[in-house]
């Protein structure tokens, strides 16, 4: 692996998509799941330039939310 890839699970942060995690990485492509935009791939050597290390902790993953069954009413 190059030395310029960053590890999976490590924080990063993009000028325009904010703070991130990354997912994988490779000399190739990289993928990073963005605290607001979700997750985006992108060419390693393309998006170097873009982003720095983040020393902020994970974010804890959100569980969905569930809905109660509704019952319908019998008349």
């Amino acid at each position: 692996m190059a030395s310029n890839t960053y590890s999976q699970g490590a924080q990063v942060e993009h000028q325009k998509f904010g703070l991130g995690t990354v997912m994988s990485s490779s000399e190739e492509r990289i993928v990073i799941k963005f605290d607001d935009h979700g997750e985006k791939k992108f060419v390693t050597n393309l998006v170097m330039g873009s982003l720095k290390k983040s020393d902020r902790q994970p974010p804890a993953e959100k569980k969905g939310a569930r809905r109660k069954k509704t019952v319908p009413a019998t008349a």
